[in-house]
């Protein structure tokens, strides 16, 4: 695993903990999947779903769209982890739910 795939599952994992944190949403289901996929994995599995996780529900409805895995794969320092239509199905998930990314 690189340098900036263990940064990103650092950074998947500290969602996981300000989710639960800040919007009293445990995740359990997935902080398995990064267990047993691995953090990269599991973003892409995600990011590909037809239709947004539950876990990605459960953000919005907290505000807190920016602790998603679509969020944290558009930041910049991480998007040369994804495919560009991997970065387009998380640029357009987010946008229909009123995220403004940058």
């Amino acid at each position: 695993m690189s340098e900036l795939e263990q940064k990103f599952h650092r950074t998947l994992v500290q969602g996981y903990e300000d989710a639960k944190r800040e919007c009293g949403y445990n995740a359990t289901y997935y902080i398995h999947m990064i267990a047993e996929r691995g953090a990269l994995a599991t973003a892409r599995h995600l990011i590909t779903s037809d239709k947004p996780s539950d876990g990605f529900t459960r953000l919005w409805e907290c505000g807190k769209l920016s602790f998603t895995v679509e969020a944290v794969a558009l930041d910049p320092t991480y998007s040369s982890l994804f495919t560009e239509e991997e970065l387009t199905l998380a640029r357009e998930r987010l946008q229909q739910y009123g995220y403004e990314v940058g």
